[in-house]
Order: structure tokens, then sequence, then C-alpha cells
């Protein structure tokens, strides 16, 4: 429409992470197509996945760097960090923990909550990492959902609520998360999207979603459940950020990879900076600006 007023979108980093063969990278496939980012939807067994850029991860079909893709929901500007899901590459999905907003962790739903999925969880709780669960592989035999979501309140939270349930039951089950909401909840029989938002920013809510990224079933609900429950980050106006990673590119420049958290930034700016353990404050110049999805990267 002439005149109308365009809304910024919001800003999300999003971690993917799962015990391996949980089908992690297929749902970052199936994130990405859904979205519209993709066209095509890539599979690990035809070696074409979006994010296993490396020749190892596509022969032998598993993650083993961290990588980013961006997509876009209604409301939000999403960073999607897809991270190794095999234990020997466990430090790898680690290193991205503090850059995260929020984190999908995917569960098998034929294998539920295994060794290594007990390891990301806890890694989760240690780094206050907001958590939204799916489970995947819900179209093969053998996969229960009733039985999962006791297998989850047991041994992951009490505090999973299934969202694929009606709206009212999934306002119940989350108001029993919380007292003072509950109060409110048994006074009004309300909770709004601000109350949900609330509890899963403080770790005491986790929305559970079902489905099967092989048939892109269940995916459509979760990009719905992180554009309106994903906890909204707050930016200062001045400029700030974090390193998390550094890297090569192709023709062997350094690529520092950060974290903006407040303000802007511009090519050839000079960013003062703390080392680590360091005592004396530092200057830089950011000689170029990239922004990654992939392999391809947009210069900004």
């Amino acid at each position: 429409m002439p005149g109308e007023m365009k809304t910024e979108k919001r800003p999300l980093n999003l971690g993917l992470l799962a015990h391996v063969d949980a089908g992690k990278t297929t749902l970052s496939e199936a994130l990405l197509f859904e979205s519209g980012a993709r066209r095509v939807l890539g599979r690990v067994d035809h070696q074409d996945a979006f994010l296993d850029t490396y020749a190892l991860e596509r022969s032998r079909g598993i993650t083993i760097f961290s990588k980013q893709a961006r997509l876009e929901t209604e409301h939000r500007q999403i960073t999607l960090v897809d991270t190794p899901g095999h234990v020997d590459f466990a430090p790898e999905a680690e290193r991205t923990m503090p850059i995260l907003d929020c984190a999908v962790l995917v569960i098998s739903g034929t294998n539920g909550v295994q060794a290594h999925t007990l390891t990301l969880w806890r890694l989760l709780k240690h780094h206050g990492v907001p958590a939204f669960l799916f489970i995947n592989k819900m179209d093969l035999p053998g996969a229960d959902r009733e039985k999962l979501m006791t297998q989850l309140h047991r041994q992951l939270s009490p505090a999973c609520v299934d969202f694929g349930e009606a709206p009212e039951k999934v306002a119940e089950n989350a108001a029993m998360c919380d007292e003072a909401l509950l109060e409110s909840y048994l006074e009004t029989g309300s909770v709004t999207a601000g109350n949900l938002r609330g509890l899963i920013a403080d770790r005491r809510l986790f929305p559970c979603c079902f489905g099967s990224a092989l048939k892109l079933e269940g995916v459509e609900k979760l990009l719905e459940i992180l554009d309106i429950y994903a906890p909204e980050r707050e930016c200062s106006p001045d400029f700030a950020a974090g390193v998390y990673k550094i890297s090569r590119d192709a023709q062997g420049n350094r690529l520092t990879w950060l974290k903006i958290t407040g303000g802007s930034l511009r090519a050839r700016s000079v960013i003062s900076y703390l080392p680590k353990n360091g005592e004396t404050r530092l200057e830089e110049k950011a000689n170029m600006l990239r922004i990654y999805s992939g392999e391809k990267f947009e210069p900004v």
C-alpha cells in the first residue's frame, strides 16, 4: 500500500543442536525451504545439503563445522546456526552457545532422549539459552508421541509443553509452569503470547513441536512458534559485539565472526576491543563487512 510503514524485522540468532542422526541438518534444509530462503530442498543422503559445505561432511553425511544461513519469518530476521551433532565435535557446538538468542534441540522420535541429548541440554542450561524442542521422525514406526512427552518430562524438564495441542490446553499446561501466571490464569482464563515469551526467555517453559523434517511435517508450525514466542533481543544504541570464531576464506583472508549486540558498524570503521585475558585495549580496522549464508556472502 502506498505510504504504508514497514516494520523492521527483529533479529534472532537461532541454534540447531542434536544427537547425531536425529535429523538436525534435514530440519535446517526444511526450515530454509519452508521459509522461502531456498527453492530446492537439499538432502543429506543426496550430498547437496546447503550447510554441509565441506567435502568430508557431504561424504560422511555429518556436520563437522558450525555454519549459518539466513531466513525470514513474518516478524523475524533469523540467522540459523547449524552445529555438529557428533560427540567428537561437541566443542564446536558449545562455541556457538554464547551467540545464540535461543536454540532448537532436535530429538529423534524413534530413539528419544539419548546420551548426547542430555549433554547438550546441560550446556544450554549452563549458558542460559532458551530452548525449543523439535521431535523429529514421527513418521517412522515406533514413534509414540505420548511416551516421548513422558520421557521429556522425566529426563529433561516437567516444563516441556506440547505446542501442537489445542490453544486452551497449551495455555493451561504453560500456566502450570509458573505460580504467578497460574493465579492469573485461574482468575482470567487466559494466557498471553507475552506471558509465554517471558517464560521461554527465562527457561521456565520449553515448547515442543512434533513432525518429520524429511516430509516437511511440523516444520511450518515450528516456524510459526519461533516467530511468535522466541525471545526478543534488547539492543543498545552504541556499537557492541562479541567475537565467537576466527576462520579464513577460500583466498586465505582472515574472517572474524561477530555477534552484533548494539548500534551499527560500517566498512573501514576502526574497532576498539579488549582481548581475552588482556588489560590493554587494541584497535583494528574492519576492512570489509560480510553477511554469510552457507558458502555465499553479501558485502554490506
